[in-house]
Formats: C-alpha cells, sequence, structure tokens
C-alpha cells in the first residue's frame, strides 16, 4: 500500500483503503479501480491524497527535479513559525505548506 498523490495517480490503480473527503463522508471505497472520472471527483473535494495497492516505491511527496530533499527540509524549518497555528496534518494545509516550500527554495535561490 502506498499513499500517491492525486497528480500521480493513473487510471487502473486499485484504492487500498476509502476515501473520504474532509468532512468524512464517503466518495470511493477500498478496491475501486481508478478511472479518469475519479480523479475529477478527488479534486473537487479536495482531496491530494489517496492510498493505492502495490507500488510502495512511489514517492508521496514528490520534489522538483531541481530541489534537494537538503533544501527542502531548510525551507520547512524556516516555515514552520508561520504555520504554528495550523493543523499540518490536513491535507489542504499540508499541501500549501509543501508548495509555500518549494518556492521558498526558488525565492532564496533567486536572492543568491
Amino acid at each position: 500500500m502506498a499513499s500517491v498523490r492525486i497528480d500521480n495517480l493513473e487510471p487502473g490503480m486499485v484504492l487500498a483503503a476509502d476515501v473520504k473527503d474532509s468532512k468524512g463522508r464517503l466518495l470511493l471505497t477500498k478496491g475501486v479501480t481508478i478511472e479518469a472520472k475519479h480523479l475529477l471527483v478527488f479534486q473537487t473535494w479536495g482531496v491530494t491524497n489517496v492510498s493505492v495497492e502495490g507500488d510502495d516505491d512511489l514517492p508521496a511527496d514528490p520534489l522538483p527535479a531541481e530541489i534537494s530533499q537538503k533544501e527542502m527540509n531548510q525551507a520547512r524549518e524556516a516555515l514552520l513559525a508561520s504555520y504554528r497555528h495550523t493543523d499540518l496534518k490536513h491535507p489542504a494545509i499540508a499541501e500549501l505548506f509543501r508548495l509555500a516550500s518549494i518556492r521558498k527554495v526558488r525565492n532564496d535561490r533567486k536572492q543568491q
């Protein structure tokens, strides 16, 4: 079982766990084979990650090729204070934090 960002999902993958929206409403059940229409459902309801069967090697949080894990960790550490009053485990906040970290790395490079 692997947690996969919806950007990396492909039709034909099989859900390893139920998919629920942020309010806990069931969207799709475990064992469903993902189709193209399901990707739209996930985007509409704000789902960012789902668990799929197999492919444990798929990255849950892929980095852009030009950003190292060290740079990403430094950016996250620098941004933690700004996100101290948020729930970083919430999918939407986690995605905002990820994007802000990537942007910080890129902005820091421009200033050098």
